[in-house]
């Protein structure tokens, strides 16, 4: 018996992990009280670690298709099947017939967070689809536009908050999403005991909506309209005051005239708020001390997602708490390039190009999920024929999985990196399965740059690679060669490709620490026991703390940077130099933000919203005992008076129905939901055949996203609309009348 420190790859919060082994197996994980940021606490997410590790369905080699059926085969058959299949399609029909389709769990380990962009450049294709565009786009969008960085996200800065404004967001069951915050319950616990306000915006009373000062629950879809009346009542009460922000912001003027008619009364009719309670949040937000607004997934999935993450970071502008201790902050990640200096930048531009078949503009280089399907069984001159999906699921998570499970079966190659058989990898010609977790080294390299506190941490491998499996940074170099025309070369040749072409610019640049340096007496004094910590390593040096990877493996508990500091200027990359409060783009929008004024709901109209469990994430996680049963239910709740009006029984069947086809769901009657509003979570429905996930297909549910046709999207940033859109319920058999 031993045990072996990892940071756990299950959510956001990056917990800190020790595990329990047994020789090679993982037989308990319980919070590691020395971790510098998370500092023993753990969920049941971290806690289920030896059931997610030690899953029987994870597949254990490679499946190669033959005959029309997937058999076992060696990994050197496997990249041989590729190299021999995707180099002609690529040279035959161009770059752009390949797509490549990047899930939720890549950010999760180091493979998925080093090798992607290298194997987009080895390929060529401008067809880029992530779960971004299912998920946070908008943030980055508007961050990209506000900013001129769309990875410039500012944090609430939780630890020394006064007043924190939570919108579409319910961080107690998330862990948190865009700010990386261990213990989030244990942290809005602080903030209330210290005297700290919480207000909850949310058509749900979830978990952490029950724990606020106040909680709000407007008809949903209607975040931007109310942060615009937020705005609007800032500069009507003279509470607008930026601070120092001031000088280095331009546009204030122009959002007052362009929140001009979004009054208080102007939103109510629409949100279904009271006026005065509008009023009363915007004032209590300019007097906090300190303050923070954050928003997430239900107000990112919207028609107006872009709109709404914008007027979140308005807020924190015009009450003077963006970069500001106790407000919102941005983070300083150990292995974000050194900043460089203070000035005006390369900006962030948009619709750079746009998507074949629907004409959607690209965001951040990406095309919107939702049109995956449109590319691949669309006829014509570019169309989709090869596919490389990396640890996604696009069939459950995408909107209408139906048609993309279809389109498919009509790909001339498919390659999947993923560890198991599920919806989408199931059309796979060659399934190339990860290790499990405990037989991978493990380092952040994306949400260290949400975190709310500074700080670095890295764990190794807990226990050795299992004899037949390939270290899953090694299935990346090589399927990065096989794409490339290179394969038969080591996979090391990535690696070292990647590292001379990285410090060749470091050496050019005068902000860089290694300016000036020979780049081969650089590149010799990187240490790591491979290529993807020698990669780690050169990031770790060049970056802001000039730290090294023997430093980091000398703290197995991680090394504690601080509390976040403001440095605007150090993250300001706009064409101007300045913030750019109302970016062109946004302007643009905003009529479309106007005509919703206009759109009050008529009486009955439901809307559908999704929503999230402890024990999920997304897609997975559905297959592990520990992490099903219990509350994490696939059904649809309706509140009470919703029930009685459409004689909905609890317990029974309902028929749900929306543009992309109806389900059936079982009936959840409760008043957690606000009248006119119903809720199915996200993710499920695991019924299809040739899978191989025996738990989540004991209790499929079902894919809420076949509720939708894909037409519904977020214009600036491509985002689907997954949440507060129409739907039409009945029982299938109705409730007998009292």
């Amino acid at each position: 018996m031993s045990t072996a420190p990892r940071i756990c790859p299950l959510c956001e919060a990056t917990c800190g992990l020790v595990l329990t082994l047994d020789g090679s197996r993982v037989t308990g994980a319980r919070g590691d009280r020395d971790d510098v940021f998370s500092r023993g606490f753990i969920c049941p997410k971290g806690a289920a670690f030896p059931q997610v590790d030690a899953d029987p369905d994870r597949l254990r080699t490679p499946l190669v298709r033959e005959n029309g059926e997937l058999r076992e085969a060696s990994w050197e058959e496997a990249f041989d099947t590729i190299a021999a299949r995707i180099r002609p399609l690529i040279e035959g029909h161009g770059p752009d017939a390949l797509g490549i389709v990047l899930g939720n769990p890549n950010v999760h380990t180091m493979a998925g967070a080093l090798y992607p962009p290298l194997l987009l450049r080895a390929a060529g294709t401008s067809n880029l689809f992530t779960a971004s565009t299912l998920d946070q786009m908008p943030k980055h969008v508007s961050s990209g536009l506000l900013f001129g960085d769309p990875f410039a996200i500012p944090v609430p800065d939780l630890d020394r908050t006064d007043h924190l404004l939570v919108i579409g967001a319910n961080p107690l069951d998330s862990n948190g999403s865009l700010c990386t915050a261990p213990d989030f319950p244990g942290r809005l616990a602080a903030l209330r005991r210290r005297g700290g306000t919480l207000t909850v915006v949310d058509p749900r009373r979830t978990r952490t909506a029950r724990l606020a000062d106040r909680h709000l629950a407007p008809r949903p879809g209607t975040d931007a309209l109310l942060l615009a009346a937020l705005v609007h009542t800032l500069f009507a009460e003279g509470l607008a005051d930026p601070g120092p922000l001031a000088d280095r912001t331009e546009g204030v003027d122009q959002v007052r005239d362009a929140v001009r008619e979004f009054t208080p009364e102007a939103v109510a009719p629409v949100c279904e708020l009271d006026p005065g309670t509008i009023r009363a949040v915007a004032r209590e937000l300019a007097a906090a001390p300190t303050a923070a607004v954050y928003g997430r997934m239900g107000s990112s999935t919207v028609s107006h997602g872009t709109l709404a993450n914008w007027l979140v970071d308005v807020l924190n502008v015009l009450t003077g708490n963006l970069d500001r201790p106790g407000g919102a902050l941005f983070p300083r990640s150990a292995t974000a390039p050194a900043p460089r200096p203070a000035g005006p930048g390369r900006g962030f531009l948009l619709g750079r190009r746009r998507s074949r078949v629907s004409g959607h503009p690209e965001a951040k280089g990406e095309f919107p999920l939702a049109a995956l399907a449109e590319e691949i069984d669309t006829p014509g001159e570019g169309r989709i024929r090869a596919l490389i999906t990396i640890a996604a699921n696009p069939v459950l998570s995408a909107p209408d999985g139906l048609r993309l499970d279809a389109a498919l079966t009509s790909l001339d190659l498919m390659v999947c990196v993923d560890p198991y058989l599920n919806e989408t990898t199931r059309h796979a010609d060659v399934l190339l399965p990860p290790p499990p977790p405990s037989q991978s080294a493990h380092f952040d390299f994306a949400f260290n740059g949400f975190a709310v506190r500074d700080q670095v941490r890295h764990t190794p491998a807990a226990v050795p690679l299992e004899a037949g499996r390939m270290d899953e940074c090694e299935i990346h170099a090589r399927l990065i060669l096989a794409v490339s025309g290179m394969h038969g070369a080591p996979p090391s040749a990535v690696d070292d490709l990647a590292v001379d072409t990285l410090v060749a610019r470091a050496v050019t640049q005068p902000h860089s620490p290694a300016y000036g340096a020979d780049p081969k007496e650089f590149a010799a004094g990187l240490t790591g026991e491979n290529g993807a910590e020698r990669r780690l390593d050169l990031m770790l040096r060049l970056g802001p703390y000039g730290l090294t990877l023997d430093e980091l493996k000398a703290h197995p508990h991680g090394i504690d940077l601080g509390p976040l500091k403001p440095r605007l200027d150090e993250v300001l990359n706009t064409r101007t130099g300045r913030i750019e409060l109302l970016p062109d783009p946004i302007a643009a929008d905003l009529p479309r933000l106007r005509a919703a004024l206009t759109a009050v709901p008529e009486p009955g109209t439901l809307q559908l919203v999704g929503r999230r469990h402890l024990r999920s994430n997304n897609s997975w996680l559905h297959n592990t005992p520990a992490l099903t049963g219990g509350s994490n239910r696939c059904t649809l709740q309706v509140h009470p008076e919703d029930a009685e009006r459409l004689r909905l029984a609890d317990g029974g069947p309902a028929r749900i129905t929306g543009a992309g086809g109806e389900l059936t769901a079982e009936v959840e009657v409760t008043d957690a939901v606000r009248p006119g509003v119903v809720s199915l979570p996200h993710g499920w429905g695991h019924d299809r055949p040739g899978t191989r996930l025996s738990v989540a297909a004991a209790r499929p549910g079902v894919n809420v996203n076949q509720l939708l046709d894909g037409t519904l999207l977020d214009p600036l940033s491509g985002t689907a609309v997954l949440n507060g859109f129409p739907v039409e319920v009945a029982p299938l058999e109705p409730a007998p009348l009292l």
